[in-house]
């Protein structure tokens, strides 16, 4: 009975719809096609790093990995991508109870102790299988001991055993790991993947629903196939087997998409009346007011690309009315407005999340937003006034009435109107005020227009690398920014004007700011720096210790530094420098030593 209990117990659908070969795996077609390369040409590599964001299929990954390592059949005796037959060692492998495949957690096993019993065991064969796979999980939780006494059996383990590790903060890995290890990231899905999956699924399981519900479901997923199978199990029990887009709503927290466009359409027309009502009634129906703003952003997000992509409201995961009347904003609103309205979404959703009255803060919010959309931007203004100023300047050069912005004209000095009128001063533009002149003072003489100043172009400097960055930084005398730039900036991409980055935990919130404007300064060329989700190469602080921390390791196994530090108890090493004897020509190393080797300076001891 108990038995019949057991098998009969409910899997949810994130378990019981597990990829268990590559051709299960959705969406990362880039990283299969690189292991399928590899297993046919032999060059298999001894240790793989997995990284992606929470439910993308690191462990699955890592399972059907160790799966193809040690794939066997009676026809197929060899590591292979093909796994579309079972084979000896699939099931127990894909249940994670082989014997030869060791899971381990670093989140519950930190320590240097946990390392030590795997660098003990690893020289010992497998049991049954072809290779002992060690698949550690959140690799980022170890500590820096437990990482640095794994480092010499990650670089040279036994022919027999394989290393997977997988992280979701790749950047608190150490990069002397990373360096041993082949690296893949694995992608968040797409919105249109994760929808035709989660319909596959539907159809496996004999569920309605509807496209609506999937969408939503897919877009609160946010690209993991594990969170968007959670979310669709629960619309399954809450709708009892029949999931539709008002349930799913409701389920959510979320507004009508359509109603959220209607909102967004009332903020453009700057209606705050009507905006605030229709923001009130969502909110009755159970939409949250930061889910209301996020879907604001999100559909002002979705106008702005399509104003230059169109091609993006072909995408499936697009209602009609977010293709249709997006397209319409799209040809009406200017980028100005877009790129504004973003902004101030962006600061307004953090003050509602940090808000005590989350309600009045949207509210006015939708105030600030509704009231701004005709209000001429920056650029605008500013044109406007130089406009004016030009104008003015005209005015004064010709006798004759002009008329003012308030209507009035202006009378002739000498009249009686001008007279009587140049006791007092003409308010004009709402503010700016103009005094006429007395009919007996001198006319004053033609205002000359100023010759224009040619200033001399600011020569250009050329920006290949975040070193010459820091030259430049170093040229300038900044020496603040100069060590936040080797800490802190990790290069993504490079081009003239354009610098993708990302930054350490530690890095200042202005360094962006103050990296665009420095270059700026510096090269004579506008320079545009923006923050990349991709994780980008080390610092230079971070190359510089792992180049200095392999010196020392090398000095360490030199025969004759070992030989000192023997004779001179207490003595350690604290810095290694390339040795050039005097007269030598920069770059010629002594004792037939080729350029860039690293010879060895005299051990220096401590007192």
């Amino acid at each position: 009975m108990d038995t019949k209990m057991a098998d009969s117990a409910y899997r949810v659908l994130a378990r019981k719809y597990r990829p268990q070969n590559f051709d299960d795996l959705i969406g990362q077609e880039p990283m299969v096609r690189t292991l399928t390369n590899a297993f046919e040409t032999g060059r298999i590599a001894q240790a793989w790093m997995l990284t992606g964001v929470r439910g993308v299929g690191k462990t699955t990954t890592a399972r059907i990995l160790a799966r193809a390592l040690n794939y066997k059949t009676v026809e197929i005796d060899r590591p292979t991508i093909d796994l579309t037959a079972p084979g000896e060692h699939c099931q127990a492998i894909m249940e994670g109870r082989h014997v030869d495949v060791i899971e381990m957690d670093a989140a519950s096993h930190t320590g240097i102790d946990d390392i030590r019993e795997i660098i003990e065991q690893v020289r010992y064969r497998p049991v049954s299988s072809r290779y002992k796979v060690y698949i550690i999980d959140e690799v980022h939780m170890l500590s820096n001991q437990a990482f640095n006494g794994l480092l010499k059996t990650l670089e040279e383990p036994p022919p027999h055993v394989k290393f997977i590790f997988a992280t979701t903060e790749i950047r608190k890995v150490p990069i002397t790991v990373l360096s041993r290890c082949q690296r893949f990231d694995l992608r968040r899905i797409d919105t249109s993947v994760l929808i035709r999956h989660l319909q596959k699924i539907a159809g496996l399981e004999a569920i309605t629903v509807d496209d609506a519900s999937l969408s939503m479901i897919a877009r609160a997923g946010e690209g993991s196939v594990r969170d968007s199978l959670s979310i669709f199990d629960q619309a399954i029990a809450h709708g009892a087997g029949t999931v539709d887009a008002d349930a799913v709503r409701s389920m959510l927290g979320l507004a009508d998409r359509a109603r959220i466009i209607d909102l967004f359409e009332m903020l453009m027309r700057g209606d705050v009346a009507s905006a605030l009502r229709e923001f009130r009634a969502q909110y009755d129906v159970g939409a949250d007011p930061s889910v209301v703003l996020t879907d604001l952003a999100d559909f002002n997000h979705l106008v702005t690309r399509i104003r230059f992509t169109p091609d993006v409201a072909d995408d499936i995961s697009l209602s009609e009315d977010e293709r249709t009347r997006g397209r319409d904003f799209a040809e009406k609103l200017s980028i100005r407005v877009l790129s504004r309205t973003w902004q101030m979404l962006l600061k307004g959703i953090t003050e509602v999340d940090n808000s005590s009255r989350p309600v009045q803060a949207a509210e006015m919010l939708l105030i600030r937003l509704a009231h701004a959309a005709d209000l001429p931007t920056l650029d605008e203004a500013l044109k406007s006034l130089e406009d004016g100023a030009a104008t003015a300047t005209q005015s004064s050069r010709n006798d004759a009435p002009r008329p003012g912005n308030g209507g009035a004209a202006m009378a002739r000095p000498g009249t009686t109107d001008a007279v009587a009128s140049s006791r007092g001063s003409i308010s004009s533009n709402g503010g700016a005020t103009m005094r006429l002149v007395e009919p007996s003072a001198a006319r004053p003489d033609p205002i000359v227009p100023p010759q224009p100043v040619v200033e001399e172009a600011t020569p250009v400097v050329p920006v290949n690398s975040i070193e010459d960055i820091i030259a430049l930084a170093e040229k300038q005398r900044d020496m603040q920014f100069k060590i936040m730039v080797k800490n802190c900036v990790r290069l993504v991409s490079l081009k003239p004007g354009r610098l993708e980055i990302n930054l350490t935990d530690n890095a200042p919130k202005t360094l962006l700011t103050d990296l665009s404007q420095k270059l700026t300064d510096w090269t004579g060329i506008r320079w545009m720096v923006s923050l990349s989700r991709e994780q980008g190469s080390a610092t230079i602080n971070e190359t510089e210790t792992a180049k200095r921390d392999s010196l020392l390791s090398d000095a360490r196994a030199d025969p004759d530094v070992a030989a000192i530090l023997s004779k001179f108890p207490g003595a350690k090493i604290i810095n290694v420098r390339i040795a050039t004897p005097a007269g030598q020509a920069d770059g010629e190393i002594s004792n037939g030593a080729a350029p860039g080797d690293d010879t060895l300076a005299p051990v220096e001891e401590d007192d």
